[in-house]
Protein backbone atom coordinates (compact mmCIF):
# COMPACT_ATOMS: atom_id res chain seq x y z
CA UNK A 1 0.00 0.00 0.00
CA UNK A 2 1.25 3.27 -1.30
CA UNK A 3 -0.41 6.62 0.34
CA UNK A 4 0.56 9.69 -1.20
CA UNK A 5 -0.77 13.54 -0.11
CA UNK A 6 -0.94 16.07 -2.98
CA UNK A 7 -0.64 19.64 -1.51
CA UNK A 8 -0.79 22.72 -2.56
CA UNK A 9 -2.70 26.13 -2.82
CA UNK A 10 -5.72 26.23 -4.26
CA UNK A 11 -4.77 26.56 -8.45
CA UNK A 12 -1.59 25.13 -7.63
CA UNK A 13 -2.44 21.79 -10.24
CA UNK A 14 -3.39 18.84 -7.85
CA UNK A 15 -6.77 17.67 -9.84
CA UNK A 16 -4.43 17.39 -12.81
CA UNK A 17 -1.94 16.07 -10.85
CA UNK A 18 -3.64 13.63 -9.26
CA UNK A 19 -4.90 12.04 -12.56
CA UNK A 20 -1.67 11.80 -13.66
CA UNK A 21 -0.11 9.80 -10.55
CA UNK A 22 -3.52 7.58 -10.64
CA UNK A 23 -2.54 6.46 -14.27
CA UNK A 24 1.12 5.87 -12.85
CA UNK A 25 1.02 4.01 -9.73
CA UNK A 26 -2.52 2.76 -9.79
CA UNK A 27 -3.49 5.29 -6.87
CA UNK A 28 -7.42 5.11 -5.72
CA UNK A 29 -7.87 9.19 -5.80
CA UNK A 30 -10.01 11.11 -2.89
CA UNK A 31 -10.71 14.18 -3.43
CA UNK A 32 -12.61 15.55 -0.24
CA UNK A 33 -13.13 19.05 -2.78
CA UNK A 34 -14.93 16.24 -5.01
CA UNK A 35 -16.80 14.46 -2.05
CA UNK A 36 -18.47 17.84 -0.64
CA UNK A 37 -19.58 19.58 -4.04
CA UNK A 38 -21.56 16.53 -4.50
CA UNK A 39 -23.08 16.88 -1.57
CA UNK A 40 -23.39 20.13 -2.26
CA UNK A 41 -25.28 19.17 -5.59
CA UNK A 42 -27.93 16.79 -3.89
CA UNK A 43 -28.60 19.33 -0.87
CA UNK A 44 -27.56 16.45 1.83
CA UNK A 45 -27.16 17.83 5.45
CA UNK A 46 -23.67 17.50 4.83
CA UNK A 47 -23.45 19.71 1.72
CA UNK A 48 -25.84 22.76 3.39
CA UNK A 49 -23.21 22.67 6.01
CA UNK A 50 -19.98 22.35 3.64
CA UNK A 51 -21.63 25.02 1.65
CA UNK A 52 -22.05 27.73 4.21
CA UNK A 53 -18.33 27.50 4.45
CA UNK A 54 -17.05 26.78 0.87
CA UNK A 55 -18.84 29.70 -0.37
CA UNK A 56 -17.09 31.74 1.67
CA UNK A 57 -13.45 30.43 1.11
CA UNK A 58 -13.47 29.14 4.33
CA UNK A 59 -12.12 25.85 5.45
CA UNK A 60 -14.41 23.03 6.60
CA UNK A 61 -14.15 22.62 10.70
CA UNK A 62 -11.31 19.99 10.98
CA UNK A 63 -14.25 17.54 12.92
CA UNK A 64 -15.94 17.16 10.07
CA UNK A 65 -13.42 16.75 7.48
CA UNK A 66 -11.91 13.92 9.34
CA UNK A 67 -15.32 12.60 9.61
CA UNK A 68 -16.20 12.42 6.28
CA UNK A 69 -12.46 11.23 5.37
CA UNK A 70 -12.74 8.24 7.30
CA UNK A 71 -16.42 7.29 6.06
CA UNK A 72 -14.72 7.51 2.23
CA UNK A 73 -11.84 5.44 3.25
CA UNK A 74 -14.69 2.67 5.57
CA UNK A 75 -16.30 2.84 2.17
CA UNK A 76 -13.70 1.60 -0.29
CA UNK A 77 -11.65 -1.15 1.28
CA UNK A 78 -11.33 -2.59 -2.21
CA UNK A 79 -10.60 0.50 -3.85
CA UNK A 80 -7.70 1.66 -0.78
CA UNK A 81 -6.00 -1.74 -0.94
CA UNK A 82 -3.14 -0.76 -3.29
CA UNK A 83 -2.99 2.68 -2.35
CA UNK A 84 -4.60 6.38 -1.82
CA UNK A 85 -4.02 9.88 -3.20
CA UNK A 86 -4.97 12.66 -0.64
CA UNK A 87 -6.60 15.66 -2.96
CA UNK A 88 -7.10 18.10 -0.81
CA UNK A 89 -6.42 16.89 2.90
CA UNK A 90 -5.27 17.22 5.09
CA UNK A 91 -5.38 21.02 5.49
CA UNK A 92 -4.41 21.61 8.83
CA UNK A 93 -1.70 20.18 11.26
CA UNK A 94 -5.01 18.54 13.60
CA UNK A 95 -5.99 17.13 9.97
CA UNK A 96 -2.32 15.56 9.43
CA UNK A 97 -2.32 14.04 13.01
CA UNK A 98 -5.46 12.24 12.08
CA UNK A 99 -4.46 11.22 8.72
CA UNK A 100 -1.37 9.73 10.73
CA UNK A 101 -3.97 7.98 13.29
CA UNK A 102 -6.50 6.60 10.85
CA UNK A 103 -3.55 5.02 8.31
CA UNK A 104 -1.78 3.27 11.55
CA UNK A 105 -4.80 1.71 12.52
CA UNK A 106 -5.41 0.11 8.93
CA UNK A 107 -1.80 -0.85 9.18
CA UNK A 108 -0.65 1.57 6.83
CA UNK A 109 1.46 4.97 7.05
CA UNK A 110 1.71 8.53 4.39
CA UNK A 111 4.55 7.75 2.32
CA UNK A 112 5.17 11.33 0.64
CA UNK A 113 3.67 14.55 0.58
CA UNK A 114 4.14 16.05 -3.07
CA UNK A 115 4.12 20.16 -2.54
CA UNK A 116 3.26 22.03 -5.64
CA UNK A 117 4.54 25.41 -5.00
CA UNK A 118 3.34 28.03 -7.45
CA UNK A 119 4.12 31.60 -7.56
CA UNK A 120 0.45 33.50 -6.07
CA UNK A 121 -0.26 35.98 -8.86
CA UNK A 122 -0.11 32.58 -10.93
CA UNK A 123 -2.72 30.82 -8.75
CA UNK A 124 -4.86 33.88 -9.11
CA UNK A 125 -5.16 33.61 -12.79
CA UNK A 126 -5.89 30.03 -12.87
CA UNK A 127 -8.24 30.09 -10.91
CA UNK A 128 -10.19 33.17 -12.66
CA UNK A 129 -9.37 31.27 -15.80
CA UNK A 130 -11.28 28.07 -14.14
CA UNK A 131 -14.12 30.16 -12.75
CA UNK A 132 -14.79 31.58 -15.89
CA UNK A 133 -14.41 28.11 -17.80
CA UNK A 134 -16.32 26.14 -15.74
CA UNK A 135 -18.99 28.25 -13.24
CA UNK A 136 -17.44 27.15 -9.94
CA UNK A 137 -18.85 29.22 -7.43
CA UNK A 138 -15.74 29.77 -5.55
CA UNK A 139 -13.99 30.83 -7.97
CA UNK A 140 -14.49 34.16 -7.77
CA UNK A 141 -11.90 37.65 -7.33
CA UNK A 142 -13.33 37.94 -3.97
CA UNK A 143 -13.67 34.65 -2.72
CA UNK A 144 -10.59 33.79 -4.11
CA UNK A 145 -8.72 36.56 -2.17
CA UNK A 146 -10.00 34.83 0.94
CA UNK A 147 -8.95 31.31 0.16
CA UNK A 148 -5.59 32.37 -0.24
CA UNK A 149 -5.75 34.05 3.00
CA UNK A 150 -6.90 30.47 4.74
CA UNK A 151 -4.53 28.79 2.94
CA UNK A 152 -1.50 31.26 4.10
CA UNK A 153 -2.99 30.98 8.00
CA UNK A 154 -4.10 27.62 7.97
CA UNK A 155 -2.64 25.25 5.62
CA UNK A 156 0.86 26.83 4.77
CA UNK A 157 2.03 25.42 7.99
CA UNK A 158 1.72 21.87 7.34
CA UNK A 159 4.69 22.30 4.79
CA UNK A 160 7.47 22.65 7.61
CA UNK A 161 5.25 19.67 9.39
CA UNK A 162 5.89 17.68 6.52
CA UNK A 163 9.51 19.22 6.18
CA UNK A 164 10.18 18.13 9.71
CA UNK A 165 8.09 14.37 9.05
CA UNK A 166 10.83 14.08 6.17
CA UNK A 167 7.83 13.35 3.80
CA UNK A 168 7.80 16.77 2.02
CA UNK A 169 8.59 16.64 -1.74
CA UNK A 170 8.91 20.24 -3.12
CA UNK A 171 7.75 20.45 -6.74
CA UNK A 172 8.07 23.67 -9.16
CA UNK A 173 4.33 23.43 -9.89
CA UNK A 174 4.61 26.09 -12.72
CA UNK A 175 4.94 25.25 -16.35
CA UNK A 176 4.64 22.48 -18.62
CA UNK A 177 1.92 20.14 -17.39
CA UNK A 178 4.12 16.50 -18.52
CA UNK A 179 7.38 18.50 -17.09
CA UNK A 180 5.68 18.77 -13.65
CA UNK A 181 5.02 15.44 -13.66
CA UNK A 182 8.23 13.73 -14.74
CA UNK A 183 9.52 16.09 -11.68
CA UNK A 184 7.28 14.61 -9.48
CA UNK A 185 8.21 10.71 -10.55
CA UNK A 186 11.69 11.28 -10.18
CA UNK A 187 11.65 12.99 -6.58
CA UNK A 188 9.38 10.12 -5.40
CA UNK A 189 12.04 7.68 -6.70
CA UNK A 190 14.50 8.97 -5.42
CA UNK A 191 13.13 9.00 -1.45
CA UNK A 192 10.66 6.24 -1.51
CA UNK A 193 12.20 2.53 -2.01
CA UNK A 194 10.69 0.29 -4.30
CA UNK A 195 8.53 2.78 -6.36
CA UNK A 196 10.33 3.08 -8.79
CA UNK A 197 8.90 -0.37 -9.96
CA UNK A 198 5.42 0.65 -9.44
CA UNK A 199 3.41 0.83 -12.65
CA UNK A 200 5.65 2.82 -14.41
Amino acid sequence: MFNIVIFGAPGSGKGTQSDRLIERYGLHHISTGEVLRDHIARGTDLGKTADSYISKGQLIPDDLMIRVLEHVLDSNPDKTAAGVIFDGFPRTIEQARALKDMLARRGSELHAVVGLEVPEDELVRRMVERGRLTGRADDTPETIKNRLKVYHASTAPLRDYYVGEGKYHAIDGNGDVDAITESIHRSLCERVPGLSGINN
